[in-house]
């Protein structure tokens, strides 16, 4: 078994955000966009270092980078979310998009030229990777940009936000039918702690990069700062996987509950209705009959011959003749 969990913030920068490994970041970037997008060179802007450590700036650890053409990527593995998870990701876009100015020399925004310096902006694109589910239905990958709410239409002059969500618990798909890269790379990270180099599956191998990365988790050394980062990280992540269980379980038995309570008064409601309909249908029945009887009667007074009546109203000799 692989000795690290990729899935925390350390080992998933020193897994991508490495120089040596960022062909497996590539790859792994390219299996999340769309075919016309693909980038074909990558340039980390903030490489993983470990003597950050010693600085102590190892706090955010997602990869930025950027591509041939200038555009530029957030990429980070998360292990829980909260509510306010989507406003933190397009904080971040924010951020990367405006803070593109900042070597924009202070005299010429001063001297108004704005134009100029808004010509430089590039497009920027937030992946987030996420270990834990946060929106509601079962799609696994999701991907927001900025389009006309009436038509649809996007436009080349707002088409600088790119936001991608991969759901990594969403995906259950088995190793047998698993056809993209993509899905390689979610399974892969899924269930990384159960390979080693030596039985990594054919249909993961067959992603090189994967390959590469499946050796580099069995083989990775840390320091012992590192270690025991990490070892924190880990234990938070399983702390996460324990109270996420936990919650999971207790809605099982509250929805089980409430369901049989909900079942119980749709039961009586239904048991009531059902009464009411029978009772409607047999006053119905002994309405009818009290109006025979009263013919019957009627026509008894008039010296109608017995036969008569019971032609006329339906009712039984033995119950015409005790009238």
């Amino acid at each position: 078994m692989a000795i690290y969990n990729p899935k925390t913030d350390l080992v998933f920068k020193k897994l991508f955000g490495t120089e040596e490994n960022k062909d497996l970041l590539m790859s792994l970037i390219n299996s999340i966009l769309p075919a016309h997008q693909q980038i074909v060179k990558l340039t980390l802007k903030n490489p993983y270092n470990v003597s950050d450590y010693a600085e102590g700036k190892l706090s955010i650890l997602d990869i930025k980078a950027e591509d041939e053409k200038g555009i530029k990527y957030d990429i980070e593995m998360q292990i829980r979310g909260d509510a306010f998870y989507g406003r933190r990701i397009l904080y971040y876009w924010a951020k990367m998009f405006g803070t593109q100015l900042d070597y924009v020399d202070k005299e010429d925004q001063k001297e108004g030229n704005s134009e100029f310096s808004y010509s430089e902006l590039k497009k920027c694109i937030v992946i987030s990777l996420m270990d834990f589910n946060f929106f509601k239905d079962e799609r696994y990958q999701r991907f927001f940009m900025l389009k006309d709410a009436e038509t649809n239409e996007t436009t080349k002059y707002l088409d600088y936000l790119d936001l991608y969500f991969i759901e990594l618990k969403k995906f259950k798909g088995d190793l047998k039918v698993i056809q993209t890269t993509l899905e390689r790379w979610i399974t892969f990270l899924n269930r990384a702690n159960y390979y080693k180099d030596d039985n990594l599956p054919d249909k993961l191998a067959e992603v090189k990069e994967i390959k590469k990365a499946s050796k580099t988790l069995t083989t990775m050394y840390f320091t012992e700062k590192e270690r025991m980062f990490y070892e924190g990280q880990q234990k938070l992540y399983l702390d996460n996987q324990s109270i996420l269980k936990s919650e999971k379980e207790k809605a099982l038995k509250l929805g089980i509950k409430q369901g049989i309570e909900e079942g119980i008064k749709e039961g009586i409601k239904e048991g009531i209705k059902e009464g009411i309909k029978e009772g409607i249908k047999e006053g119905k029945k002994v309405g009818v009959k009290e109006g025979k009887i009263e013919v019957a009667k009627n026509l008894k007074k008039l010296g109608i011959p017995t036969d008569s009546i019971i032609e006329a109203t339906g009712l039984s000799k033995d119950e015409i003749e005790k009238l």
